[in-house]
């Protein structure tokens, strides 16, 4: 009776929130765990802890920190906050979600831990305060600007953050290509798209789990040794073939160099049908850019250097085209996600991705579902402004994505979303909008001050006697003593004579 009245109350926890999130990973991340229901977090005391700890101090590795005021932000109140908390929503209902789950698996079982349900061991101090301001913005619903922009103020502190050593941060953009291919090779589509090998292993990651989006891979051979992975030079040389890995053919190798880079792409194919894929592995070898080669190869002046830049080339230059594609081992592999799906992207948190309001970071040092202001001076554009001044949330991740200031805009999918993407290349202040759980000056306000020091008692210094005056010495002795040093060229009975004077009239 006690377990079935605790499942009703579990069940009368669930909210009528659609479980639209997708679970499908793009640049470079596994997918995440989908579980059904979105539950809110109550305050009762009744509702257990679960494995995490409550908020600590805030660690940042190599990150400067310093605390701001809300008036410090330029173009916070000309900003829009609704959409800005739409987006900020979106990442709540995957962090609420899971901690009912884990919730609900730690009242069956005090002993279930996180880890054995699906749920990575996070225990950082801005995972635990998120699960409590997502709470409260779930129970709100949607909102709009002026009340959105109160929600981010009574909940969070700006800090402005930025790597130890750089004043400022760095951004990038990024997009979803949608490119032409076929279900089958042709004259015109030549080049394949795969899916992950079967031989193909990462350390530490079960067969058929989620893969790393960098690191090691290495290639299990019959007799279960682990080897190298081919490289992109053997791979288009046709060394997978027959092996029935392709899952679709593109018109061209800058497609498909795009494909791999942005980690996910919308194929058109011959019957008009659109098929999403999203990376799924890779081959173990480090990206080397394109345009890094054109540029120490001097093929492309540096001052011209952009990804369009480069796609041309590559285009124009066919033949030397393969041997620059060549210096970049990595080759990426995929999964199919969805047929005929017009939604956005799917990023690493497993939410769907919006335009000027998601971005990527190093998951290493961030949590997911982080809001951001960033403000930049970007490439002037039609989809978005010059000024960018925006509230922008954390929902993707990259492998070229390091560091603590270190973001990547995603501006949508297609062409014209491209050409923005791939002239982002900026400076640009970033602040990093803390729940108040985690205030700095809050925190350092609650330590405990260092214990005083006694002082040390300082000893009298004794006094000195002066020394008695030197006794004058007589004017001939004096001049003696000086004339001793001009008496060395005198003969040897001068030099008696004078060592004998001195001696005896002391």
């Amino acid at each position: 009776m006690c377990m079935r009245l605790r499942g009703l109350l579990f069940s009368a926890l669930v909210v009528a929130i659609a479980a639209t999130d997708g679970a499908h990973a793009r640049r470079y991340l596994p997918p995440a765990s989908p579980h059904a229901a979105v539950v809110s977090r109550s305050p009762s005391p009744a509702t257990p802890a679960a494995d995490d700890a409550s908020p600590g101090p805030l660690k940042i590795p190599n990150a400067a920190l310093e605390p701001a005021g809300w008036d410090h932000l330029d173009g916070w109140t000309r900003d829009d906050h609704a959409s800005a908390f739409a987006a900020f929503y979106a990442s709540c209902r995957p962090i609420v979600r899971a901690y009912a789950f884990r919730a609900e698996s730690v009242q069956r079982s005090r002993y279930v831990r996180p880890q054995s349900l699906g749920f990575p061991a996070d225990a950082r101090p801005m995972r635990a305060a998120l699960e409590d301001v997502c709470a409260r913005a779930i129970k709100a619903g949607r909102l709009p600007p002026e009340a959105a922009r109160q929600f981010f103020e009574t909940n969070f502190v700006p800090v402005h953050i930025r790597r130890l050593g750089d004043p400022a941060g760095f951004l990038t953009g990024y997009y979803e290509p949608i490119v032409d291919g076929s279900r089958f090779p042709t004259r015109e589509f030549t080049v394949p798209l795969y899916r992950r090998p079967r031989d193909l292993v990462a350390p530490g990651v079960p067969d058929g789990g989620p893969f790393p989006n960098n690191g090691r891979a290495f290639r299990r051979t019959a007799t279960g040794e682990f080897v190298p992975y081919y490289d992109r030079g053997q791979i288009e040389d046709g060394v997978l073939d027959g092996q029935h890995l392709e899952i679709c053919w593109l018109r061209n190798p800058a497609d498909a160099l795009a494909v791999q880079i942005e980690g996910s792409a919308r194929v058109r194919l011959e019957d008009g049908a659109l098929l999403r894929i999203n990376y799924d592995a890779h081959n173990g070898y480090p990206f080397v850019s394109a345009g890094r080669v054109l540029m120490e190869h001097h093929l492309v002046d540096r001052k011209e250097m952009s990804t369009q830049r480069t796609a041309e080339w590559m285009r124009d230059n066919r033949a030397g085209a393969k041997e620059v594609r060549r210096q970049n081992r990595q080759v990426v592999f995929f999964r199919i996600v969805g047929l005929d799906d017009d939604r956005e992207a799917i990023g690493a948190q497993g939410v769907p991705l919006s335009p000027g309001r998601s971005i990527a970071v190093d998951k290493a040092l961030h949590v997911y579902g982080t809001p951001f202001f960033i403000e930049a001076d970007l490439p002037a554009s039609r989809s978005i402004p010059s000024a960018f001044r925006r509230v922008m949330i954390a929902q993707d991740t990259g492998s070229a994505i390091v560091g603590p200031a270190r973001a990547d805009l995603y501006l949508g999918a297609g062409d014209e979303a491209g050409q923005v993407a791939n002239h982002i290349r900026q400076d640009g202040r970033l602040t990093i909008l803390l729940p108040r759980e985690l205030d700095p000056a809050a925190a350092g306000a609650r330590m405990p001050l260092p214990p005083v020091k006694p002082v040390a008692t300082v000893k009298p210094v004794a006094t000195v006697k002066p020394s008695p005056p030197a006794k004058p010495i007589p004017s001939e002795v004096a001049a003696a003593r000086a004339s001793q040093s001009t008496a060395r060229f005198a003969a040897p009975e001068e030099r008696r004579r004078w060592r004998y004077y001195y001696y005896y009239t002391q």
